[in-house]
Protein backbone atom coordinates (compact mmCIF):
# COMPACT_ATOMS: atom_id res chain seq x y z
CA UNK A 1 0.00 0.00 0.00
CA UNK A 2 1.32 3.05 -1.14
CA UNK A 3 -0.97 5.47 -2.25
CA UNK A 4 -4.84 6.98 -1.51
CA UNK A 5 -6.04 4.75 -4.40
CA UNK A 6 -4.52 2.18 -2.42
CA UNK A 7 -6.31 2.64 0.68
CA UNK A 8 -9.89 3.46 -0.99
CA UNK A 9 -9.08 0.20 -2.57
CA UNK A 10 -8.90 -1.75 0.94
CA UNK A 11 -11.81 0.24 2.15
CA UNK A 12 -14.10 -1.02 -1.17
CA UNK A 13 -13.20 -4.47 -0.23
CA UNK A 14 -15.52 -3.56 2.78
CA UNK A 15 -18.28 -1.91 0.60
CA UNK A 16 -17.12 1.60 2.25
CA UNK A 17 -16.97 4.11 -0.39
CA UNK A 18 -16.21 7.84 0.36
CA UNK A 19 -16.78 10.62 -1.23
CA UNK A 20 -17.63 13.94 0.48
CA UNK A 21 -16.94 16.79 -2.24
CA UNK A 22 -13.77 17.61 -1.02
CA UNK A 23 -10.18 15.63 -0.63
CA UNK A 24 -9.35 17.29 2.08
CA UNK A 25 -13.03 15.54 4.20
CA UNK A 26 -12.64 12.33 1.97
CA UNK A 27 -9.28 11.67 3.59
CA UNK A 28 -10.42 12.95 7.17
CA UNK A 29 -13.65 10.45 6.30
CA UNK A 30 -11.78 7.89 5.29
CA UNK A 31 -9.32 7.84 8.32
CA UNK A 32 -12.35 7.83 10.89
CA UNK A 33 -13.76 4.11 8.47
CA UNK A 34 -10.24 2.99 9.16
CA UNK A 35 -10.08 3.40 12.96
CA UNK A 36 -13.58 1.48 12.55
CA UNK A 37 -12.33 -1.44 10.65
CA UNK A 38 -9.37 -1.40 13.10
CA UNK A 39 -10.90 -1.27 16.22
CA UNK A 40 -13.54 -4.44 15.13
CA UNK A 41 -10.45 -6.17 13.79
CA UNK A 42 -11.57 -6.41 10.72
CA UNK A 43 -8.09 -5.44 9.49
CA UNK A 44 -4.47 -6.10 10.97
CA UNK A 45 -1.96 -3.69 13.00
CA UNK A 46 0.18 -3.32 9.77
CA UNK A 47 -2.55 -2.50 7.00
CA UNK A 48 -3.68 0.14 9.42
CA UNK A 49 -0.85 1.64 10.21
CA UNK A 50 0.20 2.07 6.52
CA UNK A 51 -3.22 3.47 5.73
CA UNK A 52 -3.39 6.00 8.38
CA UNK A 53 0.49 7.32 7.25
CA UNK A 54 -0.93 7.42 3.67
CA UNK A 55 -3.63 9.30 5.10
CA UNK A 56 -1.36 11.63 6.81
CA UNK A 57 0.69 12.41 4.38
CA UNK A 58 -1.94 13.33 1.78
CA UNK A 59 -3.48 15.66 4.45
CA UNK A 60 -0.59 17.16 4.93
CA UNK A 61 -0.19 17.85 1.04
CA UNK A 62 -3.82 18.52 1.00
CA UNK A 63 -3.55 21.39 3.78
CA UNK A 64 -0.32 22.80 2.36
CA UNK A 65 -2.51 23.28 -1.20
CA UNK A 66 -4.99 25.04 0.50
CA UNK A 67 -2.80 27.29 2.16
CA UNK A 68 -0.96 28.28 -0.67
CA UNK A 69 -4.33 28.41 -2.65
CA UNK A 70 -4.78 31.62 0.00
CA UNK A 71 -1.91 33.01 -0.55
CA UNK A 72 -2.52 33.77 -3.71
CA UNK A 73 -6.46 34.77 -3.42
Amino acid sequence: MKTLYDVQQLLKKFNIYVYVGKRLWDIEVMALELDHLHDAKLISHDEFIHAKLILTREHRVEEKQESRGKDIG
